[in-house]
């Protein structure tokens, strides 16, 4: 088992886009040294707490700044664009920095509709996120002198896809196309189990990947005790309550009394979403971490953490790599 990191290079409360930037690449850059396997940004647009929206342009400016670790997207919204520019953005970054890239594929725009008609121009009622999935392998695939169209760069660069879902969706289709699978759980935990079994269950083994390959997201607020826990976890319950109210803003800071913020009924919803979590000192991320991995088996565990601070939040990420290398998880070197 593998453990990754995924970063959503959220823009803090009293910061800019700039700090978020400059931190996601310290977390890299960190994240490298503490055996991370992965570091994946996600696209989202419109969203004032979230510096990531042009996720190829990050993808590459990480990847120049740290020489081990993979990079790539947790993921691009494909849905937002044609398969042919993402072909090319990550072709591109395979060409510069090698076997070092991943593309992770999301079925959702990432954003409200009226920024998604501002994205795409176009708004087609058809779903052809399965389509466009297959345009993009054949962009990678080896050159084949009848297809008339290539991605260049791009072309034999092979790029490695994954799909990510929330649903039985896309473990259904990553196990048709016999691509490895990310689940989102740190925000949409209901049908993890689920998803997980069909996957397996349903997969068709490829020259590329003969099993199944189940990643599992998972939230990690990690701190000396769990009340640090709980306080650096509180900038996330408020932000995800805001973004439910229609209210999004940057990553706030944290607060002692989530009650003196919120009303009950937004803690409770937000805090609903943090079922696949691990939030405590070592001792105790230890044990709920334990408890998740017998239950889920996941092949490889990506974590997120949104704290506000960048000091704890490295020390939340130092921690959850400490614990994960006790229960077997395996370093990259």
């Amino acid at each position: 088992m593998k453990y990754s990191l995924l970063d959503l290079a959220p823009i803090p409360e009293g910061g800019s886009a700039r700090t978020a930037i400059a931190n996601s690449v310290s977390l890299a850059q960190f994240a490298e040294s503490q055996g991370y396997h992965r570091h994946w940004l996600a696209e989202h647009h419109n969203m004032p707490g979230i510096a990531s929206s042009a996720t190829a342009v990050l993808i590459g400016h990480i990847a120049a700044a740290t020489s081990r670790i993979r990079v790539g997207s947790g993921g691009v919204m494909l849905p937002n664009h044609a398969p042919l520019i993402i072909a090319e953005q990550f072709g591109t970054l395979a060409t510069m920095y090698g076997d070092r890239i991943d593309l992770g594929l999301g079925r959702a725009p990432g954003t409200d509709m009226e920024t998604a008609r501002a994205l795409r121009r176009n708004m087609s009622p058809q779903d052809t996120f399965p389509q466009d999935v297959m345009e993009l392998m054949a962009y990678f695939a080896p050159h084949d002198s009848s297809r008339r169209i290539n991605a260049i760069p791009g072309v034999g660069t092979e790029v490695p896809l994954w799909i990510l879902g929330s649903s039985l969706y896309g473990a259904q289709l990553a196990a048709h196309l016999g691509l490895p699978y990310a689940f989102a759980s740190h925000f949409a935990p209901e049908m993890l189990e689920e998803a997980g079994e069909v996957y397996r269950r349903t997969f068709r083994p490829t020259a590329e990947l003969e099993a199944p390959h189940f990643m599992v997201a998972m939230n990690v607020f990690a701190a000396d005790t769990d009340a640090e826990a709980r306080f650096a976890q509180s900038s996330a319950v408020r932000a995800f309550a805001e973004l439910r109210a229609g209210t999004p803003g940057p990553l706030p800071r944290p607060v002692e009394r989530l009650e003196d913020h919120l009303d009950p009924g937004w803690i409770s919803v937000a805090q609903s979403r943090f079922t696949i979590s691990a939030i405590g000192s070592e001792a105790t991320v230890k044990t709920q971490m334990a408890a998740l991995l017998e239950r889920y088996k996941p092949d490889e565990v990506i974590v997120n953490a949104q704290i506000w601070d960048h000091a704890a939040r490295l020390k939340s990420v130092e921690i959850g790599a400490r614990v994960l290398r006790a229960l077997g998880a395996e370093p990259s070197v």
